[in-house]
């Protein structure tokens, strides 16, 4: 029969290349699974599959793992390198049979007491063709949709249709030199590893396609049905005048506007036309960190992402890295303001559910979309939102809006029936599409509403946008968060469920300010991102290109030796083949003379580049600001610094989103000034931390850093000089004052960054402000400057340019 097994292999492996793609998740074994290459390797599949043995072959060598067609040597004797769990069904009959896996097992197990040396990894690979999830409804697609041991002639069907969407899935290897440190025989231990076995591939096979679908009869009773939502109906009812069936008409009405229609066929043909798309406008996608989101899955966890929001590319690009990852896509939270046809039914299809921008006291919508939130919640369904509410316009972390948490923790305390965590999403982009409306919006423009023909002309217009960055960030797990800030929460609960807690708001708000510093702790640094933060640094926004380039190495060098976090990522390559990759996006003008090549910004460019500036600018925040102190005051004592950079520290905390604690920032500050002591970008005559001669290689980058924060103290300037000029002022005659001066700035000193005198931006500095009570408010809102603002405004001026300080006097 094996013979028979080989031939069959060979005259079906030639249709399988042809027909089928193979997705091997996840791709770096060792790091994640810590498998070893170098020691034994069997595979254990759960069927007898001629097509999933061929697919685990492509897989392996594109790994650079054993064949799983070829026997494998152990101890001098050949053994066949896969186990399998079940034989095929037959045709006509829906029974499975088991194979000779126990006996198969017990040999390597009998095999390993006999050479103790020997540790042979087990490895559990589900593989997957499709990933539909099961339905409650049965129809014609189950011949390709049900894959529990098919059939030959199933399996033909599921290979012709599905050979593009196969997923190659590992496991962690089970240890045989662990498993027979089990009591029994090796009979025995091989009956646990078989009942193991089924429960695991059970759950992975759940962890991958996900709950089952929501049919539209369960949505309806499951929404309309809700004690909150029934509560609501009445009230609507006696309120409008309505009779009782009207208002529940109203409510369904209701149900039918948000709810998605998720439908896998579309999540498969969208994978096929966005892998093109992005093959076309990116020169790659660089995923960080996946497996711990992988690993929260396996678990159980109810996963939640909340990814900052750039562009409208980003509901794609999320979708799809989480559907290449191997993880279960999540439905969306998506503006009203994208339902629009035919584009709002196809985003409804792949997941999208919709919410208006304000509830306005509509409590029945209120009450219908919280209790269609907990339904999803409590199925099992993995969900996104965008925690800033919109897409940034400036390039920096909005502040965030805090109603999609508010509800996603009162389903957790109502009773979500599995652990509930948040994952922290950054994405990054070296080119970003609608980076000029953007900036049309700041400068006044209306925001244009999202339309068929937008999107199309928006598509016409794709070309290279260089890389793409997502990063997932460190997950929060809800349960523990809530214990840390409100330990007895479980014990304040009344019967009241919908009943909204009095500590609930403050714990919000706290969760909104973590997830946003977590999102920053993942970033990733681009070509763009810090070519952009070296030419707006510069005179002129010009630099030769030679120093531009020891700029890029010096602070990649300081970023890698002293990171801003272990999430945060880096290129891995020089300076200088990193600006050859970005010259190629034509952002920057090139010009040459005698002496070499000159990179700079047009003044058409330069205010575009602010945005991906802004994307990093978190990370520079402490090594610019510890420039600035040095090059402000000519030398001060290393422990000097650090007192005058934790004065500013909570107001850069608040207003960059920085995840560090004020004494983490403090150790974090330390290590970069010892990392730029050894650069050479700081000197030291051992009582003082001087700037570097101006002769130095590094002085020029260290100038850059200096720079780089001038803006943002700049800002803090004007705020704190309106200030401490009255006696009284209100917070939005504060906001209105200061962006007009800060205007005034910009326009005499050449101040190419929209943000500097947005009043959102400087709204969060005056708030960072009564948050560390370095102004006070009175009984009628009027805010007053304080002796540490006076104090906290001439350290301020001090550490910026002179010319700055000087129009300051002009208020």
């Amino acid at each position: 029969m094996l013979w028979l097994h080989k031939l069959l292999l060979a005259i079906v492996s030639v249709p399988v290349k042809w027909l089928v793609k193979v997705n091997s998740i996840p791709s770096d074994l060792r790091s994640e699974l810590g498998i070893d290459k170098d020691r034994p390797i069997v595979y254990l599949l759960r069927t007898h599959s001629v097509t999933d043995q061929l697919a685990l072959k492509m897989s392996a060598v594109a790994l650079g793992l054993p064949k799983p067609t070829l026997n494998i040597m152990i101890a001098g004797q050949s053994h066949s390198s896969c186990l399998f769990l079940q034989k095929p069904r037959s045709v006509f009959n829906r029974k499975t049979t088991d194979t000779s896996i126990q006996e198969d097992a017990a040999k390597l197990f009998k095999l390993h007491r006999e050479n103790p040396d020997l540790d042979i990894q087990i490895v559990p690979v589900s593989i997957l063709w499709g990933r539909a999830p099961d339905k409650n409804t049965s129809g014609w697609s189950d011949v390709i949709a049900n894959q529990m041991s098919p059939s030959w002639l199933r399996k033909f069907f599921i290979v012709l249709f599905l050979g593009r969407d196969n997923f190659v899935c590992y496991s962690k290897a089970v240890s045989s030199r662990k498993m027979i440190q089990l009591k029994g025989s090796d009979e025995d231990i091989a009956h646990k590893l078989i009942r193991v076995a089924g429960t695991h591939f059970y759950r992975r096979h759940q962890n991958l396609t996900g709950p089952n679908i929501l049919e539209r009869h369960q949505l309806y009773n499951g929404v309309l049905g809700a004690k909150s939502v029934r509560k609501a109906i009445v009230e609507e009812a006696r309120s409008k005048k309505l009779s009782h069936q009207q208002a529940k008409q109203q409510a369904k009405k209701y149900v039918n506007e948000i709810a998605a229609d998720y439908r896998p066929g579309l999540i498969r043909l969208g994978e096929r036309i966005l892998t093109k798309i992005w093959n076309k406008i990116y020169n790659g996608i660089e995923v960080r960190h996946a497996e711990k989101v992988r690993a929260l899955a396996q678990n159980g966890h109810e996963i939640i992402y909340v990814p900052c929001h750039r562009s409208h590319m980003d509901y794609l690009l999320l979708t799809y890295v989480i559907y290449h990852q191997g993880l279960v896509t999540p439905h969306i939270a998506a503006g009203i303001n994208l339902n629009f046809r035919p584009v709002g039914g196809i985003l409804r299809k792949a997941g999208a559910f919709y919410l208006r921008r304000s509830f306005a006291g509509n409590k029945l919508y209120t009450a219908v979309f919280r209790e269609y939130l907990e339904l999803l919640f409590n199925k099992g369904y993995s969900v996104k939102y965008f925690p800033e509410g919109g897409r940034s316009r400036t390039g920096r972390l909005l502040p965030p809006k805090t109603g999609m948490l508010a509800m996603t923790l009162q389903a957790l305390i109502k009773g979500v029936n599995r652990p509930v965590s948040i994952v922290p999403v950054y994405i990054g982009y070296e080119h970003v599409m609608e980076v000029s409306s953007y900036l049309k919006e700041l400068n006044g423009t209306g925001k244009k509403k999202e339309s068929f023909l937008q999107i199309f002309s928006a598509i016409k217009k794709l070309k290279n946008y260089g890389y793409g960055f997502l990063n997932f960030g460190e997950p929060i797990n809800l349960t523990n968060y809530l214990d840390q800030q409100r330990p007895n929460w479980r014990d304040e609960q009344d019967n009241n469920n919908d009943k909204k807690p009095q500590w609930l708001t403050p714990v919000v708000n706290n969760l909104a300010t973590d997830v946003m510093g977590r999102i920053n702790q993942a970033a990733a640094i681009s070509g763009m991102a810090i070519c952009a933060i070296c030419l707006l640094s510069a005179k002129k926004h010009a630099m030769a290109q030679t120093e531009l380039e020891q700029a890029i190495e010096h602070f990649l060098e300081l970023l890698s030796d002293a990171p801003y976090s272990v999430l945060a990522t880096i290129p891995k390559i020089s300076g200088k083949k990193l600006l050859e990759n970005t010259l190629k996006l034509n952002k920057f003008t090139v010009s040459e003379d005698n002496f070499g090549k000159i990179i700079s910004l047009k003044d058409r460019n330069a205010i575009p580049l602010t945005y991906y500036r802004n994307n990093i600018l978190h990370m520079f925040a402490l090594p610019g600001l510890i420039a600035a102190i040095v090059f402000a005051h000519n030398g001060l004592s290393k422990q000097q610094i650090l007192d005058m950079v934790g004065k500013l520290y909570p107001l850069l905390k608040r207003e960059l989103f920085i995840y560090m604690s004020v004494a983490q920032a403090a150790d974090y500050t330390e290590s970069l000034i010892n990392k730029m002591l050894e650069m050479g970008m700081l000197e030291t005559d051992d009582t003082k931390v001087q700037p570097p001669a101006a002769t130095s290689q590094s002085f020029y980058s260290a100038w850059l850093l200096n720079r780089s924060i001038q803006e943002t103290l700049q800002r803090y300037a004007v705020v704190l000089t309106l200030l401490s000029r009255q006696e009284q002022v209100s917070r939005s005659e504060l906001e209105k004052k200061s962006a007009q001066f800060a205007e005034r700035l910009a326009a005499l000193h050449g101040i190419n960054s929209p943000e500097f005198f947005d009043k959102k931006v400087l709204g969060t500095f005056i708030n960072a402000l009564k948050e560390n009570a370095l102004i006070e408010a009175d009984d009628n809102g009027q805010l007053h400057h304080t002796e540490q603002s006076v104090i906290l405004k001439t350290d301020v001026i001090n550490l910026i340019e002179p010319e700055i300080a000087q129009r300051l006097q002009q208020i």
